[in-house]
């Protein structure tokens, strides 16, 4: 056997588990499906896929031929003749909005009880979407107790989710952005990723991420929350847009053509609340003309609501961190600019200005900041030394590059609203 092939057990031949076992097979790998309804098994055997999905057959045809995959319904069989298990078995909504977890807890019970007879190295891989923490608080503890072995010694676990839209499920398995995994060890990670490395030619060259299980269970519903976000944000435009006598599909194709700002990732980084000038003017302007449509557009609505709740944690965050001699370093709203108009920042520091016992040092090496609070408790720092000196605490709410050199090299507690030197110290950051 090729050192390239893995041996590689899938349990639950549905959607994600068939596509997964004929996609690892058609590269070589020798891959055996389990699935409690046996009419899937046969249907696989006998070369015909159980589910549809564009140039699925062809390749379940060929692997089968070549005997590179085969079902069955013995998970013994399947622990025993593979190195690498992965689940994908169904984990639907309940009406509370929960994850239904008993057939992945059933299933991870059925491989541990094989497990507990298997002395090699064994890993079992997570593709069902899962809640973060589920392994770590669930699976791990099941695998554990119900095959008396220990998880990094006996067997390794990771998650490796997918991201494959219907109807293009094999050309994203092949060609996919990035590649994610959560894996619990190094030798968990090690066996996980080499089931993309192919046997018979087929590459797949995509960059793969080994991130903490947390991170990774949690990717999936980041993905298709934010699908479902711009999917009701289009639908929202399109109903002003006909109110309007607007075309929709235009107004949302020239509005797609700015690759920069609109289709990217320049607003996608955590942080603080969105000021300046444009942004909640502009968005205000479009709940007034809704408004006056008499529409509902529930998303469009929501997003001053949810910028002020964002403030609302950062005043907190300060509020909880005991400090009273307050370092404001920055107060424009961005980087690289002097404007303050509609920064947050102003809402905060006005709140804790009404607590006497506060100090409150403000810098800002652009913005003219000397008028703005008419508080005996406020103060403005004409020099970044100065305010470093006075206060027990720093507080960032831009990343000026000029401030963040200077606020890490100060050695001060730092709050990092917008984690902009969270990876060079232990500051207290707002998300």
């Amino acid at each position: 056997m090729n050192k390239k092939t893995m041996r590689i057990s899938v349990f639950g031949l549905g959607y994600v588990g068939c596509i997964s076992a004929v996609a690892y097979a058609s590269m070589g790998h020798k891959v055996i499906g389990i699935d409690v309804k046996n009419e899937k098994n046969m249907a696989i055997n006998s070369g015909k896929s159980p589910i549809f999905e564009k140039g699925l057959d062809t390749l379940l045809s060929e692997s089968v031929k070549l005997g590179n995959l085969k079902a069955t319904d013995s998970v013994d069989f399947a622990i025993r003749n593979s190195d690498i298990s992965l689940v994908c078995v169904g984990t639907p909504s309940l009406e509370d909005g929960g994850i239904e977890l008993t057939y992945i807890k059933s299933v991870c019970r059925e491989i541990a009880h094989s497990l507990e007879n298997k002395s090699t190295y064994h890993v079992v891989a997570i593709r069902s979407t899962i809640p973060p923490g589920t392994i770590e608080q669930l699976l791990i503890p099941l695998l554990e107790s119900e095959s008396g072995k220990n998880v990094g010694k006996d067997f390794g676990i990771s998650i490796d989710p997918e991201f494959w839209p219907e109807g293009q499920a094999l050309e994203y398995f092949f060609e996919p952005e990035r590649i994610i995994i959560g894996a619990y060890d190094d030798k968990s990670f090690e066996v996980s990723s080499k089931v993309y490395e192919n046997t018979i030619g087929r590459e797949i060259n995509s960059p793969i991420f080994r991130v903490p299980i947390r991170m990774a269970e949690i990717c999936k519903y980041l993905d298709n929350t934010f699908h479902a976000l711009k999917v009701v944000f289009a639908n929202e435009v399109g109903t002003i847009a006909k109110n309007l006598d607007i075309d929709s599909q235009r107004l949302m194709e020239l509005f797609c053509l700015d690759k920069k700002m609109n289709i990217s990732s320049y607003y996608l980084r955590p942080g603080f609340s969105f000021g300046g000038s444009c942004l909640a003017k502009d968005v205000k302007g479009m709940n007034h003309i809704v408004n006056n449509l008499g529409l509902e557009a529930p998303i469009i609505s929501s997003i001053i609501a949810s910028n002020d709740s964002h403030t609302n944690r950062a005043l907190e965050l300060v509020k909880s961190s005991g400090f009273k001699n307050l370092g404001f370093v920055g107060i424009a709203f961005k980087e690289d600019t002097d404007d303050i108009r509609g920064n947050p920042i102003i809402s905060v520091i006005n709140s804790l200005c009404k607590d006497k016992k506060n100090k409150i040092w403000l810098y800002d090496s652009l913005a003219k900041i000397d008028n703005i609070f008419d508080s005996s408790n406020v103060f403005v720092a004409n020099q970044i030394d100065e305010i470093i000196k006075k206060s027990e605490v720093l507080i960032l709410s831009n990343r000026t590059a000029e401030y963040r050199a200077k606020v890490l090299s100060s050695k001060k507690p730092i709050i990092d609203l917008n984690k902009s030197v969270y990876k060079e110290c232990d500051s207290i950051c707002l998300v």
